[in-house]
C-alpha cells in the first residue's frame, strides 16, 4: 500500500497542469473514483462526482472537503434521464466539461454458461451501457467546446478470461472497442478518448479476491512486479490522460498491470 501512502506527497510535486479543469468522475464516492477525485482537487481541478446513493455522496463530500470546487450528483449512469441531469448540473455549475472519467464498474460473481439473462443484462448495463450513455453526453458537450478528454477504466479482464469475471470481462472488452470508435468520431473536434486497464486493484470491489491469502498469492504469481495494484497506480495514468500532455494520444488502452499482460 506504499503507492497510496505516497500519493499525497506526489500530488504536491507532480503537476499535470489541470488546474481549473472541470472533471466528471462516475462512481466517485469510493475506491479508485474517490482517490481520483482527491487527486484532482489536489491538482486544482473542479470535480463532479456521481453515485447512486445520497449517503455515499454525503460521505464523499465530507472526505473530499473541496467546498465549492466539488459538485455531487445522485445518478444511476445506466438511466438516460439521470445522465442528462448529471451533465446539465455540471454545465450549470461550472460552465463546461473538460474531462469525463468513466469509473463505475460492478460485477456479480457468476459463470457465463448458467447465468440468467437478467443477470447478464444487469452487469452489462452498469459497465457498458452506463459508460456509453455518459460518454455520449459528455461528447456532445465537448464537441461544441472543440476540446475534451474521455477516459474509461476497463480491466485486464477485458483481455484475459478469469473465473467468475466472464460477463464483466465481456462488458469491459466492449468498452475498449467503444473507446476506439468514440476516438475516431471525435478526433476532428479535438476530443481525445482513451482507457486505462488495470490488473486487480486493492479496493472494496475486489476484496473477495485479495483478502483471501491463498487466492492473493496465486494472483500475484501472474504479475511480474510481484503485487496487485493500489489505487494510486491507476490515478496517475488517468490524470495524465486528462491533461494537455496527452493531446496526441487517442483511441488507446493503457495497461496498468505490473507487466501481467506482457507474459
Amino acid at each position: 500500500m506504499q503507492a497510496n501512502q505516497t500519493m499525497e506527497t506526489e500530488m504536491a510535486t507532480i503537476s499535470y497542469a489541470i488546474e481549473g479543469k472541470v472533471v466528471v468522475v462516475t462512481g466517485g464516492t469510493r475506491g479508485i473514483g474517490l482517490d481520483l477525485a482527491k487527486a484532482l482537487l489536489a491538482q486544482g481541478a473542479r470535480v463532479v462526482v456521481c453515485g447512486r446513493k445520497q449517503a455515499g455522496l454525503d460521505d464523499a463530500l465530507a472526505a473530499l472537503n473541496g467546498g465549492d470546487q466539488v459538485l455531487a450528483v445522485a445518478a444511476h449512469i445506466a438511466k438516460e434521464a439521470d445522465v442528462d441531469r448529471l451533465f446539465d448540473q455540471t454545465v450549470d455549475r461550472f460552465g463546461r466539461v473538460d474531462a469525463l472519467v468513466n469509473n463505475v464498474g460492478m460485477n456479480l460473481i457468476t459463470g457465463v454458461v448458467d447465468a440468467e439473462p437478467s443477470l447478464f443484462s444487469k452487469i452489462v448495463e452498469s459497465n457498458l451501457t452506463g459508460t456509453w450513455l455518459c460518454s455520449r453526453r459528455a461528447a456532445q458537450v465537448m464537441r461544441e467546446q472543440k476540446a475534451g478528454k474521455i477516459v474509461s477504466i476497463t480491466s485486464i479482464a477485458a483481455r484475459r478470461a478469469a473465473p467468475f469475471m466472464g460477463i464483466y470481462g465481456i462488458a469491459k472488452a466492449a468498452i475498449e472497442m467503444m473507446t476506439k470508435t468514440f476516438a475516431q468520431e471525435l478526433a476532428p473536434f479535438n476530443v481525445q478518448v482513451n482507457a486505462v486497464a488495470p490488473c486487480m486493484v486493492r479496493t472494496g470491489f475486489s476484496q473477495p479476491f485479495w483478502s483471501n491469502d491463498d487466492l492473493h498469492k496465486e494472483i500475484v504469481k501472474t504479475i511480474p512486479m510481484g503485487r496487485i495494484a493500489e489505487t494510486a497506480d491507476v490515478v496517475h495514468p488517468v490524470l495524465f490522460l486528462c491533461s494537455d500532455g496527452a493531446g496526441f494520444i487517442t483511441g488507446q488502452t493503457l495497461m496498468v498491470d505490473g507487466g501481467a499482460s506482457a507474459v
